[in-house]
């Protein structure tokens, strides 16, 4: 079917729609971190926060490509015009964006549907509108010039993504307070709505002057119809989309928990994600099917195999691996994201592909984020996302090789074949369980395991707990053993002194902030008390089923679940004489437990001449210089200790501040080595509204 001449675009008409797109995709994922930094203090720092947050950003987006859609089909253009400024106009009523205090959390016990009633009454308007542009301006823009193809707005739409995606950690978090963010956002938006009515303007003009050309208003708005696209390919569009959505956080979880768990990572995975976007949306070229196909089963097939590589003497450093995962990722989404274009409809009907694409991406999603956490106790959603994008790309491979013999595709054929072969028996045999684990568990809080070492030396025989890669806690076996505190807790870190300072002075109250597998406990005496408060209720089993710190507690020991803040500000003050903050060894730092509002609750609890240890070992951030404000700031005298590792007592290297108005407990510890802690790195005081790990990553 022949398609309509292409009509002329000024230069404004063009800018008002591409900065229209581009604002509205910025906006779009401005709002996320910006709004879930809000809300995280109100219901604990837990990672369920985020996760219900991008259920509810998902759902919504797709609802909005719903909007455009419904909006497209059965309304006349200039009644769209008309009903989208009225959308776009009541969100406005709605800004400034920053939920009301009403909002706080009581004693609810789904927090889940409160967050999201939350966000819907702070941004779910706004959101909506944003969620509706790229669709609904594309639609516009192909209605107002036929025969000029409006998909390379998607890229700049992704693109306008990947930007706010990549400068609110590196940017805006670092200058600007929550509330300024705010501030800053809703003054944007504005100019977002201004933007809105300039292309409404351009194509009520458009509309105006194929009227005065043609004479009848209803011949420019039929066009040439074309054919609907069929249920083969909305289930294509469906199953592509969704295995890339599912590929990327499949990856991201393997690689931010299990790998590397380094401050920002998360950004990358995302933004190859969108990336993939841009490009095969922005220029068909970029999306070679031969290569992307080559290059995925290749690529899927190595990681597929590492642990037989491995098993042979082949061992892949950790920074090669994580290049080889995000490599797989963004060759997997080329060749998912480049069939969807090659799959495309007419401009008619490009509000719903967006709507199915943003469909497919919350099921993969869902899948992911939901449904893997609660039935898999290991990352298997990446190996399944895996094995899905393998077949497709292996597939969209040798469909492309079948159109013709040319001698780069004869040299693909002769790759491609063995490589399939070895890549489906990799993913067949690649089901070996790790050396000594004894057992695995996952939930909403990451993947817990516990491992035994050194079996066949009765001396030297330990249980270990690690959190991904973070290690939780370690225990001799033997009897003579079991009760030494290892780990980041010798009698000579800055927990071990300052509890036995007390101890010194009669029976002492002791709070902590993280159970990890209890090794605290081992210092308790028969008139002293401990109170552990811990998030994942699976590290508290693991605790008590494969060691026995807790079980051989001699004094009285309680573990409260649940986020330590939240459960602290439902206490009456504690008294503590000694209250450990145990929860930032993991890089994935809690920042609402290192705030302003979280140090002036610690200090409620704490007792007169009482001291709160903060355990700032870590591998990516530098926490002293937090710490140290947090001290200046209520008038604590701070002291930092950090202890070297003893292989042969269990214990590792330690960096501990004492943050206490307790002039004897500072000088009971001995002069440590002099060493350059660099703690006068200068760094704004956090509160919940303003903080950024961005200045604290070590280089």
């Amino acid at each position: 079917m022949q398609r309509e001449r292409s009509q002329p675009v000024t230069i404004w008409t063009m800018w008002s729609f591409a900065s229209s797109i581009f604002l509205g995709a910025f906006l779009l994922f401005q709002v996320q971190p910006l709004i879930a930094k809000f809300i995280l203090p109100w219901f604990g720092g837990s990672p369920a926060v985020w996760t219900t947050c991008l259920l509810f950003y998902q759902t919504l987006l797709v609802a909005g490509y719903l909007y455009a859609h419904l909006l497209q089909r059965f309304v006349k253009v200039h009644w769209q015009v008309l009903v989208h400024c009225f959308f776009i106009f009541a969100a406005m009523v709605t800004l400034p964006i920053e939920p009301a205090a009403g909002w706080k959390p009581t004693d609810s016990p789904f927090p889940a549907l409160r967050i999201i009633e939350l966000l819907g009454a702070a941004v779910g308007l706004p959101y909506l509108v944003l969620s509706a542009t790229s669709p609904l301006m594309q639609a516009w823009f192909s209605h107002a010039f036929p025969g000029r193809s409006p998909y390379g707005f998607y890229a700049l739409s992704n693109f306008g993504s990947m930007l706010a995606l990549l400068s609110y950690p590196f940017l805006f978090e670092p200058i600007f307070g929550l509330r300024v963010q705010s501030e800053l956002w809703s003054g944007a938006f504005v100019c977002f709505a201004g933007l809105n009515v300039l292309c409404a303007l351009a194509l009520r003009s458009k509309e105006q002057t194929s009227v005065s050309e043609t004479g009848n208003p209803k011949e420019h708005e039929a066009g040439h119809p074309t054919q609907s696209p069929g249920w083969f390919h909305r289930i294509q569009w469906l199953i592509l989309t969704a295995s890339a959505s599912v590929m990327l956080l499949a990856t991201t979880n393997m690689v931010c928990q299990d790998i590397a768990v380094v401050p920002f990572l998360w950004v990358l995975p995302l933004s190859l994600y969108l990336l993939s976007f841009i490009l095969c949306f922005g220029r068909a070229q970029w999306c070679n099917r031969e290569f992307w196909g080559l290059v995925t089963v290749l690529i899927l097939c190595l990681l597929s195999s590492k642990e037989d590589l491995e098993g042979f003497g082949y061992s892949i450093h950790f920074s090669g691996e994580l290049i080889l995962y995000f490599a797989g990722l963004f060759s997997a989404c080329m060749v998912c994201h480049g069939e969807c274009v090659r799959l495309r409809p007419e401009p008619e009907h490009l509000t719903e592909f967006y709507l199915v694409l943003g469909v497919g991406g919350a099921l993969g999603g869902l899948f992911a984020g939901l449904v893997a956490p609660n039935f898999f106790h290991t990352y298997l959603e990446w190996k399944l996302g895996a094995i899905v994008c393998y077949a497709l790309a292996l597939m969209v491979l040798i469909r492309s090789l079948r159109a013709g013999y040319g001698r780069l595709k004869f040299v693909c054929l002769l790759i491609a074949l063995p490589v399939a072969l070895i890549g489906v028996l990799s993913v067949v045999s690649s089901d070996s369980e790790p050396t000594g684990l004894v057992e695995r568990t996952r939930n909403f809080y990451g993947v817990v395991a516990v491992y035994e070492k050194n079996v066949g030396d009765p001396t030297a025989r330990e249980f270990v707990m690690k959190h991904g890669t973070t290690l939780h806690g370690r225990q001799f076996v033997d009897v003579a053993k079991k009760r030494w505190p290892t780990a980041y807790y010798a009698e000579e870190s800055g927990v071990g002194r300052a509890i036995g300072y007390y101890q010194e002075h009669g029976a002492i109250r002791v709070g902590a902030v993280g159970l990890g597998v209890g090794t605290i406990a081992t210092y308790a005496r028969p008139e002293d008390d401990y109170r552990f408060y811990e998030i994942n209720p699976e590290v508290l089993r693991l605790a008590r089923q494969h060691f026995t710190y807790l079980a051989d507690c001699r004094g009285k020991c309680e573990v409260i679940l649940g986020d330590g803040r939240v459960s602290l500000e439902r206490e009456p003050p504690q008294n503590f004489d000694v209250l450990v903050l145990d929860a930032f060894s993991s890089d994935a730092v809690p920042v609402h437990l290192l705030t302003r509002e979280a140090f002036a609750l610690y200090r409620q609890h704490v007792a007169p001449r009482g001291v709160i240890a903060v355990h700032i070992s870590n591998r990516h951030l530098h926490l002293a210089p937090v710490v140290r404000g947090m001290a200046e700031h209520f008038g604590f005298k701070s002291l930092r200790i950090i202890t070297q590792e003893v292989e042969d007592r269990l214990t590792l290297d330690s960096d501990w501040i004492l943050l206490t108005e307790n002039d004897d407990l500072l000088g009971s510890v001995p002069v440590m080595p002099s060493r350059e802690f660099n703690d006068e790195v200068a760094v704004p005081l956090w509160t919940d509204h303003f903080s950024s790990l961005f200045p604290l990553l070590h280089y």
